[in-house]
């Protein structure tokens, strides 16, 4: 059998894409008791339970192995459920370290079940292999390094060897499997001392791209540890000459690798790797100030610009939160910085060469990312222990003039697509007035402008668009005049009332003729006269009171004579 192959396969259709280990065991469970019904190899019956164990001798077919292997991946999926469910019930973890023992356990009858004559030298090898990972996996647990390093490492050449001995197709399986066990050989690298090893993951992490799936959040969590390890000698940070304590573990976390974070976005080859590396890095950032904000919870006057020895200053706790606030907040800003870069350079682009089908970049998009930015910096200056700070507070002033120069610049390009000639006009002397006032104010603020965008390009490029915009007006003025010929004039009537008149009419070869109104507009007509009887009120009716009693004698008497039965 191949093990490898019916591992990945199981694992990848039945929750383990998503990480869901649950689903996986249930799975497991449910393929074994199918495969001891169809092997008439029960363990008994519903009153009483009889081990049987597969030998040799019954290895006529390859499905008595599968049971084995079954029994292993049940066990090691269990243990990788508890070691999710452990981060917040710790007490799991001695059932973790039993079921991993358990699967070793299946995994050692595997390999010795393997060692038949009737079984081929491919299963021999993935036997032992798969053996050897999850002996480095309860090694790893145990944090026992150097026996770890041993048994992944021995995994790790049996899987290289059977790479370089089948096709390309067939290999994939087992390079994939390498790249999984590495970082876990580079972390204990790094615990038995090799100090170059947590370069090595940083490194790793990059090359995966900051993609999702296992691999990266096994990267993560071994940078996560390693981190742990080297934040118990870190006590205190320094930020704009005041030394702040760190007492929580997240952050002091955070802070040791924001360095290496940083250089990794630098680093990235490509848009969709730094985005990824950006978001991962707001994540952790908000994780960190999440965990101070709950220390802040208890004191609600030092929450609230809390005075100490009413010196002026805030908190410590509160500092160090304003601290993580201006990370979170700049690292946004680069981010969006990132992102309008990239739009820039598809703006280019389009212009160069347009493509249909797709939806191409606008000034507009840009604009919303400037508006962000500037509503970022907004919030900086606004940070608890900085209001005071004057130079911080002009930094931040010469960053808003940059990006609102941006700003105006890309609000002023998107009038020129629609032909508004002297806004565009207006907002470029706008951009000039911000670039100059940035110019002169930035001589003491060089250093901290060296990562924003030029704003003498910038100039260039607005004294170019001026030009052009001047010269793009005077021709859509030349021919606004032109189509003003009197053979062209067109005044909006409707054909039928300008029959006298000639007029070039493209409309009225298009489906949007104008032929007459429709509908036709309201005219004024004589209303329905009205009808007054006068004469009625001075009528003169004649008397009837003669008729009306004869008729009531002669109908009294009709009556009388009709109920005595009577006639006349």
């Amino acid at each position: 059998i191949t093990v490898l192959q019916i591992v990945k396969e199981s694992q990848q259709q039945h929750g383990l894409r998503h990480g869901d280990f649950q689903r996986y065991r249930g799975y497991c469970s449910r393929r074994l008791r199918r495969l001891r019904k169809t092997l008439n190899f029960k363990m008994g019956n519903r009153h009483k339970f009889t081990g049987k164990k597969v030998t040799e001798e019954i290895l006529s077919d390859n499905r008595y192995l599968l049971l084995i292997l079954m029994d292993a991946e049940r066990a090691w999926s269990y243990a990788m459920q508890l070691k999710q469910e452990a981060n917040t019930e710790p007490r799991k973890r001695f059932h973790l370290l039993s079921r991993l023992r358990k699967a070793v356990k299946h995994a050692e009858e595997l390999e010795r079940l393997c060692e038949s004559n009737r079984v081929d030298a491919k299963t021999k090898l993935e036997a032992q292999a798969y053996m050897a990972y999850l002996t480095g996996m309860l090694r790893f647990e145990h944090q026992e390094w150097k026996a770890a390093m041993e048994a992944f490492n021995k995994c790790k050449t049996i899987y290289e060897k059977l790479a370089n001995a089948f096709t390309e197709e067939q290999a994939v399986l087992y390079n994939q499997r390498v790249e999984e066990i590495s970082p876990n050989i580079r972390y204990c690298a790094y615990n038995i001392g090799d100090q170059s090893a947590m370069n090595e993951l940083m490194q790793m992490r990059l090359r995966s791209g900051g993609t999702e799936g296992l691999l990266a959040e096994k990267l993560e969590a071994l940078i996560t540890q390693t981190r742990a390890k080297q934040a118990a000698t870190m006590s205190e940070v320094e930020w704009r000459g005041r030394t702040v304590p760190v007492k929580i573990d997240k952050v002091r976390i955070f802070l040791l690798g924001l360095a290496d974070n940083e250089a990794a976005i630098v680093q990235a080859e490509n848009e969709e790797t730094k985005e990824r590396l950006f978001e991962s890095l707001l994540s952790e950032c908000r994780d960190a100030i999440q965990a101070v904000r709950e220390d802040l919870k208890p004191d609600q006057k030092q929450r609230e610009h809390s005075l100490e020895n009413d010196s002026g200053k805030v908190s410590n706790i509160q500092y160090l939160h304003s601290y993580l606030t201006y990370i979170k907040l700049s690292t946004a800003i680069k981010r969006n910085e990132s992102m309008a870069k990239s739009l820039q350079k598809a703006l280019l682009q389009q212009q160069r060469s347009e493509e249909d089908g797709k939806r191409t970049p606008r000034p507009q998009d840009l604009i919303r990312l400037y508006d962000i930015i500037l509503q970022n910096l907004v919030e900086l200056t606004q940070l608890p222990g900085l209001e005071e700070d004057k130079n911080f507070q002009k930094e931040i002033g010469l960053k808003t003039l940059v990006y609102k120069a941006y700003r105006c610049f890309f609000i002023a390009q998107s009038y020129v697509l629609v032909k508004k000639w002297s806004e565009a006009l207006v907002l470029y002397e706008r951009v000039l007035k911000y670039a100059r006032e940035v110019q002169s104010g930035a001589g003491a603020y060089t250093n901290s402008l060296k990562e924003l965008p030029d704003v003498q390009d910038l100039i260039t490029q607005v004294n170019a668009e001026k030009y052009s915009l001047q010269a793009a007006a005077i021709l859509d003025a030349n021919d606004t005049h032109e189509t003003e010929s009197p053979s062209q004039v067109k005044d909006g009537k409707p054909l039928s009332e300008r029959f006298e008149t000639f007029c070039l009419d493209p409309s009225l070869v298009s489906k949007q003729v104008s032929l007459v109104h429709f509908p036709p507009g309201f005219q004024p007509i004589p209303c329905k006269p009205l009808f007054f009887d006068l004469a009625l009120n001075h009528v003169a009716f004649p008397p009837l009171e003669d008729k009306v009693e004869q008729k009531a004698k002669s109908g009294l008497t009709g009556y009388i004579k009709g109920i005595f039965g009577f006639k006349s």
